[in-house]
């Protein structure tokens, strides 16, 4: 990567291990971020954020979420992220990683408010740099 300012924390929520290892390796790699926290669902991505949410500092700057998993899925998470104070909505912003194809669910997702980019797994460097390259950080 040619920018070599680091986001400081990003959490990923995917309940799929392997694309998890994949996703985590590339940002360690290409050293994107100093932190990384992994959540294997989208309830304990809000339990996470939920018990962090008078911690700025513990605040992920990214959330890299897949779309489809089990119980709370990306849209589920997304409506209840709504809920959370305007100090979260505004520290941590959302992007898409999904391997999902289906139109009418990522014309629905991108729309959301608190999404600021769609990427098809697996996570690339270049990516990566396309989220730089947004100048919100």
């Amino acid at each position: 990567m040619t920018d070599t300012k680091a986001i400081d924390l990003v959490m990923i929520v995917d309940d799929n291990d392997t694309d998890n290892f994949i996703s985590k390796r590339i940002i360690e790699i290409t050293k994107f971020a100093h932190k990384i926290e992994i959540k294997n669902s989208g309830k304990s991505a809000l339990e996470y954020l939920d018990t962090h949410k008078d911690d700025v500092t513990m605040l992920p700057d990214i959330i890299f979420l897949d779309i489809n998993m089990p119980i709370v899925d990306g849209f589920v998470f997304l409506y209840e992220f709504e809920k959370f104070s305007e100090t979260i909505k505004g520290k941590c912003r959302v992007i898409i990683l999904s391997s999902s194809d289906n139109k009418r669910d990522i014309d629905k997702i991108v729309n959301n408010d608190h999404v600021i980019k769609f990427i098809t797994k697996p996570l690339t460097e270049k990516a990566l740099s396309e989220i730089k390259a947004l100048s919100i950080f």
